[in-house]
């Protein structure tokens, strides 16, 4: 809205040509969803604690540790992110970019879905929230809307296309099965960071990682002369997404103030879902969906950990990790919580440098 409203003036304020800037912008998101999450964060968990006595329900079949050390805490905290993250990305944006309005309505659209599954599971007092399939068609119906709507607002030679990393002008073509691969990256990336929050500032530290790695590519594809030079696709219009991820990494480490162990706030499927489904939809608009496997692969991790355990449990009756997903196996191997979400931080920033590596070697 600022970009909107001030950088026309730039001709008579010249002050007001720092809009143009991506880079300036992108701090100002940044600075501008960390001071709201500092000043609001205290109320808004004061209000959350008003209104669940009892806090996040604790899942019986989890960690027998979590009853005695997590009981309590609030969950929902994923609204103050949301409400940074929305704020912030309003005011510093380019609010004429489509790119930037489909991304931050799958966002919000998929913390609406964890807000109400959150709420119903407070309510209740049990981890029943809202119906799994439910909840995964309604993520298909926004994801798919959302890959119809970069399909079509993309520029005709890289409409429906997928780039390969690590090789040169490699493009496959897939037509309108764009769609149904935009709403399998888009879902898989929500859950997978839902999966991977099972621990005090577990998740928030590898979002941060992950947007930080996107807010780069999206400039470097949103900009002719950078992804010339490094032989990536160029994207029209993907550099307005640098703001976005400003806004999503202020949001986040603001939460992380109040996330970190032990935790004053659970994000809950409300921040959960939300950060992934911002992940996805950012890594489509960027064309770069497989280095997000790469980069997010911590999340992969996570995924692949409850995917074996259920198959393995399912065909032969045994367990392959002592509990699903990965951090609690090694919790129930005696690893200290604190150990754990370090160890996972330094694997997301290992992952993170490889995923960026590929703008490179090719």
């Amino acid at each position: 809205m600022l970009y909107n409203l001030l950088f026309p003036l730039a001709d008579d304020f010249t002050l007001f040509n720092l809009f143009r800037y991506l880079t300036f912008r992108t701090g100002g998101a940044v600075m501008t969803a960390l001071m709201i999450s500092f000043i609001l964060g205290p109320g808004v968990i004061r209000w959350l604690k008003s209104k669940q006595r009892r806090g996040q329900p604790i899942r019986d079949d989890g960690p027998q540790s979590h009853i005695i050390t997590k009981q309590g805490t609030p969950t929902m905290g994923g609204f103050l992110i949301l409400l940074a993250l929305g704020i912030s990305t309003l005011l510093w944006a380019d609010l004429t970019n489509v790119y930037v309005w489909v991304v931050l309505l799958v966002t919000l659209g998929f913390g609406a879905i964890g807000f109400a599954d959150d709420y119903l599971k407070v309510s209740r007092h049990n981890t029943r929230g809202v119906p799994g399939k439910l909840k995964l068609l309604l993520e298909f119906v926004i994801a798919g809307t959302a890959g119809y709507v970069i399909m079509v607002s993309s520029a005709a030679d890289i409409s429906g296309m997928l780039t390969i990393p690590f090789l040169k002008n490699v493009l496959i073509d897939l037509g309108w099965f764009y769609i149904p691969f935009a709403m399998l990256v888009t879902v898989g990336a929500g859950n997978a960071v839902n999966l991977t929050d099972g621990l005090d500032g577990l998740a928030i530290m590898p979002v941060m990682i992950a947007g930080a790695a996107f807010a780069l590519i999206a400039y470097l594809v949103g900009n002719a002369v950078f992804s010339n030079y490094l032989q990536i696709q160029y994207v029209p219009g993907a550099g307005e997404l640098t703001v976005f991820c400003g806004a999503l990494i202020g949001a986040s480490l603001g939460f992380l103030w109040f996330n970190a162990p032990p935790a004053m706030v659970f994000m809950g499927d409300t921040g959960s879902l939300a950060m992934g489904g911002a992940l996805g939809s950012i890594s489509l608009v960027a064309r770069h969906e497989i280095v997000l496997a790469i980069i997010g692969g911590l999340f992969v991790l996570e995924t692949v950990s409850v995917i074996v355990q259920v198959a393995s449990f399912k065909l032969t009756g045994r367990r392959v990790f002592r509990m699903a997903p990965l951090h609690h196996h090694f919790e129930q191997k005696g690893w200290a919580e604190p150990t754990i979400v370090i160890r996972f931080w330094i694997i997301a920033v290992i992952l993170a440098l490889v995923g960026l590596a590929s703008l490179k070697l090719r």
